[in-house]
């Protein structure tokens, strides 16, 4: 089904990297409750264009396409959860 060769791999460390970039900001977001400063728009477009990457992946059959972007539209969708549930608490 998926075929795992070089030019993959760079996928997947980049994917790794990328993905990792938004970690910090759930944590953060989650610990302090602070969204003041998340843009729910930029967020909402990064969900809807993470979620055309995750179909691309598919269409092209690309583990490392598919696997950043399941996981970015999931870290993505946690801060939009967040933004709507403390928006407007602090």
């Amino acid at each position: 089904m998926f075929q795992i060769d070089s030019i993959e791999i760079i996928g997947l460390i980049a994917a790794t990297l990328t993905t990792i970039a938004y970690v910090p900001q759930v944590i953060k977001t989650w610990k302090t409750k602070d969204v003041s400063t998340l843009s729910l728009t930029m967020y909402i477009i990064m969900f809807l264009g993470v979620s055309m990457w995750f179909a691309y992946g598919i269409l092209l059959k690309s583990i490392a396409i598919i696997l950043a972007n399941i996981v970015t539209g999931i870290l993505t969708f946690i801060l939009i959860l967040l933004k709507l549930k403390y928006r407007g608490k602090k």
